[in-house]
């Protein structure tokens, strides 16, 4: 008897385009998420936070960035005001690395 070879799954998911990357740094996926994060940590701007889980979720389904790249510049202004303000958990770091996430975008 012969044994039938088994068939290994194809992953069928949308491959995410390479404008999503930034070299040494951040993808743009990556810093919405951080940007989120830090949003709901400080529990500000909630209308930005559900922007921002909109965004990452069409993102998800479609692959185009360019509302991340909206919704990250929107949260670096956000950021930047509070980190004036001297609250926990906005660094200088953090912003930098946002910024760095938007050299990449493409116009």
């Amino acid at each position: 008897m012969a044994k039938a070879t088994a068939k290994t799954a194809t992953n069928t998911a949308p491959k995410k385009t390479s404008a999503t990357k930034v070299t040494g740094g951040l993808s743009i996926e990556r810093a919405t998420k951080d940007a989120l994060t830090v949003l709901k940590t400080l529990d500000i701007d909630h209308q930005l936070q559900a922007d921002i889980e909109w965004c990452l979720g069409s993102y998800n389904t479609d692959g185009n960035p360019s509302g991340l790249y909206e919704m990250v510049e929107k949260s670096i202004r956000v950021l930047s005001a509070e980190k004036e303000k001297k609250s926990k958990g906005v660094t200088s770091k953090l912003i930098a690395d946002l910024e760095k996430a938007l050299q990449n975008r493409e116009v």
